[in-house]
């Protein structure tokens, strides 16, 4: 071969098998947060209970759809993820300490037979502060998850601490979670409250299974006319932008919290969830 004809054959471009590289190239795997159930835990379905903002009344939302579901048949329980605000025992008005055995922690029942687990029955006292770092919180509802034994239970619904934090993000992750409430309350600000927790379930592929007011209005003893306390609502045109639907608008009924401080909420006969009642009903068939 001559000079010319060596320097022509340097200048031609190798030959790339693209087709077998491309066939060959794996997508990135997405890292696996999944948390197995304790062994003797059979949960058929998980709610997250979730606000973008606290003071909405998140978690008496959580125990009506809890008790409303019992009261449908079902066995249900609760998994209070509000670590430094637990509020569920007080509601049930039940008591620690919750006790373990070989199998597990057994979480503590109320009246209605509803299954609690929550940080306020581990402790020796019901006042003592929970002062955490986000890793031990997040590692307290991870245990909540696999070191409870739970048994049968139809819906566990799971009450999140209010906005999009380490708890919700730990959750989302690591429970098996089949859809999530947002609460809201009829404030103008809550809108752009409400979407930050539906586009933070959405970046977790989480559905969303709807929208619930509380403290939506207040009805005269008199004359029954409803009153906007907290201005005008909006959940209305919130769900509707964002294609859900509104589970229930609850109102600001001072017999309500008589009956939650007297810890008996599931005394309460909340037909005002009956829309999420069904929805729920619909999961299981």
């Amino acid at each position: 071969m001559s000079g010319k004809e060596i320097a022509m054959a340097d200048m031609q471009e190798p030959h790339f098998d693209t087709e077998r590289f491309t066939r060959n190239k794996k997508e990135p795997q997405k890292p696996d947060f999944h948390v197995d159930a304790n062994p003797n835990s059979h949960i058929k379905h998980v709610i997250g209970v979730i606000s973008g903002k606290g003071g909405v009344g998140k978690s008496f939302v959580t125990a009506s759809l809890a008790c409303q579901m019992n009261l449908a048949g079902y066995k249900v329980g609760i998994l209070d993820a509000d670590i430094t605000g637990p509020s569920i025992p007080k509601m049930y008005g039940v008591h620690g300490p919750a006790y373990a055995d070989d199998n597990g922690t057994i979480p503590v029942r109320a009246e209605d037979s509803t299954k609690i687990m929550s940080v306020n029955l581990l402790l020796d006292q019901e006042e003592t502060p929970v002062v955490w770092r986000g890793p031990v919180i997040a590692g307290t509802v991870k245990e909540f998850w696999s070191g409870v034994n739970w048994g049968d239970i139809d819906y566990l619904f799971v009450d999140m601490p209010p906005g999009t934090g380490d708890v919700p993000l730990t959750v989302f992750q690591s429970l098996p979670v089949d859809g999530v409430v947002i609460v809201t309350s009829p404030q103008e600000l809550v809108q752009m409250i409400v979407k930050k927790a539906y586009n933070m379930a959405n970046m977790m592929e989480i559905p969303v299974l709807g929208l619930v007011e509380n403290y939506s209005y207040l009805e005269c003893p008199d004359c029954g006319r409803q009153i906007s306390l907290f201005g005008p609502s909006h959940v209305d045109e919130v769900a509707e932008e964002l294609h859900i639907p509104v589970l229930g608008k609850l109102p600001l009924d001072p017999d309500y919290a008589e009956t939650v401080d007297q810890g008996r909420v599931f005394a309460i006969q909340n037909h005002f969830l009956d829309k999420g009642v069904e929805l729920l009903k619909a999961l299981d068939k």
